[in-house]
């Protein structure tokens, strides 16, 4: 298996009891590798700065990510600068073997930000690296996407939701 775009391994034998402070930043290459895996046009900057503590449940790992790259623009694909500016708290939790777990497990809201790691060894890159991408906007809109939306015949959010729908049959009534 091939190693992430912003790998950070660090070892749980390395973490010890106090906790650790430090700040990750992702070099040129790696940033371009992000981009091309999150299908990003550009990402200039990507900075994080953290505290890993080892704990009963697992390792705690918090802190807050920066970023300075571009999205496409859903409607016209023209490229647009964004700030991301995200805070993270991380729990590193023991793999669970599959084949040991009898039953469903339904997860709370504060366990969906459990990552868990194998080998005695967690990745604080691709921790990172998946924050960014699910901080993003799923569609984001540039400056000219009304227009564009307008001039390609598409209606808009308010048109097109159930409201403008029941505006399109009250304009028919009357």
């Amino acid at each position: 298996m091939e190693a992430p775009e912003f790998s950070h391994i660090v070892k749980l034998s390395d973490i010890g009891a106090k906790p650790k402070t430090g700040t990750l930043i992702a070099s040129e290459k790696e940033r371009e590798a992000l981009a091309l895996r999150f299908d990003l046009p550009s990402i200039s900057s990507l900075t994080a700065s953290y505290k890993l503590t080892g704990g009963e449940r697992g390792i705690a790992f918090a802190g807050q990510i920066e970023s300075g790259l571009q999205q496409s623009c859903v409607i016209t694909e023209e490229p647009m600068p964004v700030q991301v500016k995200e805070a993270f708290d991380i729990l590193f939790v023991p793999k669970v073997d599959q084949s040991e777990v009898e039953e469903e497990v339904e997860l709370s809201e504060e366990d969906c930000d459990l990552i868990e790691y194998e080998q005695g060894q967690i990745d604080l890159g691709e921790a990172i690296a998946q924050t960014l991408y699910l901080s993003l906007d799923p569609y984001p809109r540039g400056p000219n996407a009304d227009a564009a939306a307008k001039a390609k015949g598409l209606k808009s959010e308010e048109e097109a939701g159930p409201f403008g729908a029941l505006a399109a049959l009250k304009d028919k009534l009357s």
